[in-house]
């Protein structure tokens, strides 16, 4: 579906008129929406608009890197969309030129939608297709806060009550965040560095009204940044206690199980020294045999764990 809005000479806003209309007509600027379009509707990205064939290749094949093209009528911005529930990713490709901005995307964008709200809101004098733009950007950044802070909480908890799940659940869980994290890694930085060239870039920055707002963004990514690689590190230093914690408790298992050995071995020897069925044993034949060596047996028992116990070992 192809959403159009055009804003007359006289800031009045008109809205759903034919492509080929708004081109030919005196608008101030436009925005055409391309919402999940089917084949027809992506055919106008060639004709009426002679976007590059780069351009439109880009807008198809989805989940393409982030990045800025500069082409000699426009320049095309290919970005990326976080949904704050789903963490599911998604590519919002945008069209700037002098006075339109051109929106597509495959699949419903909450920041489109939240950007069309307030142009209908707000006092539409005040707007251009730069402010556009710059709300598209700012809306798009915003959401990838919840997720971070929800990841940071979750890895806070586990951080704090590391014991209370099994390591193959733990060990699940810190690789599934760490795949997140990265995922927003590969979003957020080449999105960073979008804004940077926004910024820095003469061609760009020129037709750039308030470049403080685009600054704004730029310092939003660089915590997010900074917050995603924080949590990467958290993730591995609290695999790491977890295996340290996991590996000393199997070591206290192990020498345990040592010490009962080590305790049992001599009773053992004397049981199967006693249990051998020759007849010249004079001990067998000793009425207070049998108690003797049950004494014996007990004793070395008892001093064996005194002994290990003085030593530690069952702390």
């Amino acid at each position: 579906m192809i959403h159009t809005l055009a804003i007359n000479k006289h800031n009045e806003i008109r809205t759903n008129l034919p492509i080929e209309e708004i081109l030919e007509g005196d608008f101030q600027w436009s925005w055409i929406d391309f919402d999940q379009p089917i084949d027809d509707e992506i055919e106008k990205l060639h004709h009426p608009f002679r976007f590059h064939p780069l351009s439109i290749e880009d807008c198809l094949h989805n989940l393409q890197r982030p990045k800025i093209d500069y082409f000699e009528t426009y320049t095309f911005f290919v970005t990326h969309c976080l949904n704050p529930k789903t963490i599911k990713k998604d590519e919002l490709n945008i069209f700037l030129g002098e006075n339109f901005i051109v929106t597509f995307h495959h699949h419903a964008s909450i920041e489109v939608n939240a950007v069309k709200e307030m142009l209908t809101r707000e006092d539409v004098a005040t707007w251009t297709q730069y402010t556009v733009l710059y709300q598209l950007l700012d809306h798009l950044v915003d959401n990838y806060f919840p997720i971070v802070y929800d990841i940071e909480d979750s890895l806070a908890e586990i951080d704090e009550n590391p014991t209370k799940k099994t390591m193959e659940a733990l060990l699940d869980e810190l690789f599934s965040t760490r795949h997140q994290l990265l995922s927003l890694r590969h979003t957020v930085v080449p999105m960073k560095d979008i804004v940077h060239q926004m910024i820095n870039n003469e061609k760009i920055a020129a037709l750039l009204t308030k470049k403080e707002y685009y600054s704004d963004i730029y310092d939003h990514l660089l915590k997010i940044s900074e917050l995603v690689e924080s949590n990467r590190e958290l993730t591995t230093d609290i695999r790491d206690s977890y295996l340290s914690y996991n590996s000393h408790h199997s070591n206290r298992i192990m020498q345990i199980l040592t010490v009962i050995t080590t305790i049992f071995m001599p009773l053992s020897f004397l049981a199967g020294l006693y249990g051998m069925n020759f007849v010249n044993m004079p001990e067998l034949q000793w009425k207070y045999g049998y108690f003797l060596l049950l004494f014996i047996m007990a004793s070395i028992g008892i001093g064996m764990f005194i002994l290990f116990k003085r030593k530690g070992w069952f702390k």
